[in-house]
């Protein structure tokens, strides 16, 4: 799991860094100390979670969500001295998954965090054992997916669209239902850009037979995962 923290205190992006290194020993932390660097930070890092503050010094953070929104579906946890209503509504109004007021606890922060990739994600990301079949390796808590041994490096929508196609192993998936899952309701007509994250992720499968050994196409209806164990 990539986490992007945004904030200019230093002492707050240790703190939440803390938290979730020690929840989830293996995810990664990347920041930035404004916004304009956060949201070159976003495209560039493609995180699974984002931290934002939003009083940023350069831009006020509900400008930087609003960005966000315009290129990013990523689950999006405001962190924040404001704790007046209106501000909590703005922030959930522009597309905000969460919001939680300072000072906080490491626990409601764990917990925060949990409930909205549970959300985001369609599964619980805390104890569930890892798919382990043949030269095959994903850790559903940690994200770490390996071929034969070697740990292959995912963007957070190939590890959506994994995770998915792996819990429905030999079960028919149609687009509407891998686009609405992965992107929202509001991208169910972008088929050609599920194709092209459907080829890259093959790719990085070693899955470039034809036809395919693992994410079969069936045509004009959607994908299938299966995987025997070779």
């Amino acid at each position: 799991m990539k986490v992007a923290v945004i904030d200019d205190s230093p002492d707050i992006k240790e703190v939440v860094s803390i938290c979730f290194q020690l929840r989830w020993s293996t995810c990664e932390i990347v920041s930035a100390d404004n916004g304009e660097k956060g949201l070159k930070l976003i495209e560039q890092e493609d995180p699974d979670i984002i931290i934002l503050d939003l009083g940023l010094p350069d831009m006020d953070g509900l400008q930087v969500l609003r960005e966000i929104r315009q290129f990013s579906q990523t689950p999006v946890i405001i962190l924040t001295v404001r704790d007046k209503d209106v501000e909590i509504a703005k922030a959930l109004e522009a597309g905000a998954d969460d919001y939680i007021t300072k000072p906080f606890s490491h626990i409601e922060l764990v917990a925060r965090v949990q409930a909205v990739l549970r959300r985001a994600m369609g599964y619980t990301i805390s104890d569930e054992r890892p798919y382990s079949v043949g030269n095959f390796f994903f850790d559903f808590a940690s994200n770490i997916f390996k071929v034969n041994d070697t740990e292959i490096k995912l963007t957070s929508i190939e590890i959506k669209l994994l995770n998915y196609l792996v819990r429905n192993e030999g079960r028919l998936l149609t687009h509407e239902n891998l686009v609405s899952k992965i992107w929202g309701d509001s991208y169910v007509d972008a088929r050609d850009m599920l194709r092209v994250h459907i080829q890259h992720l093959r790719q990085k499968l070693g899955d470039n037979s034809q036809p395919s050994k693992y994410i079969i196409t069936e045509h004009g209806l959607g994908y299938r995962f299966q995987n025997n164990g070779n």
